[in-house]
């Protein structure tokens, strides 16, 4: 099952067909996986995401280089480095819910692996070496383009959430903010927690993650896009 109909509904999701699936099942195998296995032992993605990792940086920095003619050599390293960094990519991996697809051995996946975002973003960086080897520069620069270069303000408002948050609310607006812990659930090796974040009274966004950091990052950000709904602009970082 989890070759004949996940795989093809990955590519159908990124609008790539592999020439060699072993290159898409290595990109999707955690060393986890790997290591339970007792015969044909399945190769993991740490060489694919160490190689992905490399040609993401060039087709991002090739992007930033075109598209932000004005910005000096250390803006771009700053833009560059928000935009490739862990919460970056696992917020690209979660728009295709990759975590879904990635082989887990079982005590990782019993602890929340699938939503931990070093191992989702691994993954994304791994996916992109297996499209750059199968189909070569081009097929990555699409996959690239088309998964992470895309929706790049969103992206970024995302990563600074939390403190766009407070310099918005406490730097402009002058007022006062909170997270609050709504619940915390689950055992105690794969807890979830939910929170909101309210301002005087009102609750601007809720949250859910594997930490309460991840939580409040994720309810300051739809905060964030609450505000901007109402016409309020953010800085460029």
């Amino acid at each position: 099952m989890w070759e004949t109909y996940t795989l093809d509904n990955l590519e159908e999701r990124i609008g790539y067909r592999f020439n060699d699936r072993a290159l898409l099942k290595q990109a999707l195998t955690h060393s986890s996986f790997a290591n339970e296995q007792k015969i044909n032992k399945a190769p993991d993605y740490e060489r694919l995401e160490f190689l992905g990792d490399a040609v993401l940086e060039l087709v991002s920095s090739e992007y930033l280089f075109r598209e932000h003619k004005q910005l000096s050599e250390g803006e771009l390293t700053k833009m560059r480095a928000s935009m490739v960094c862990e919460p970056s990519l696992a917020f690209c991996a979660r728009d295709l819910e990759l975590g879904k697809f990635i082989r887990l051995g079982k005590g990782e996946d019993s602890t929340g692996g699938r939503e931990r975002d070093s191992i989702v973003s691994d993954v994304m960086e791994a996916l992109t070496g297996a499209v750059y080897l199968d189909g070569g520069m081009e097929a990555a620069r699409s996959f690239i383009g088309k998964f992470i270069l895309s929706d790049l303000e969103d992206k970024q408002l995302f990563y600074d959430s939390k403190s766009n948050l407070q310099e918005l609310i406490q730097g402009r607006l002058k007022k006062d903010f909170s997270y609050e812990l709504l619940e915390e659930s689950g055992p105690e090796h794969n807890k979830t927690f939910r929170v909101h974040v309210q301002m005087s009274g009102e609750i601007l966004g809720e949250g859910s993650g594997r930490t309460k950091k991840a939580a409040e990052q994720q309810a300051a950000y739809k905060a964030l896009l609450l505000l901007r709904d109402r016409g309020y602009v953010f800085k460029k970082h």
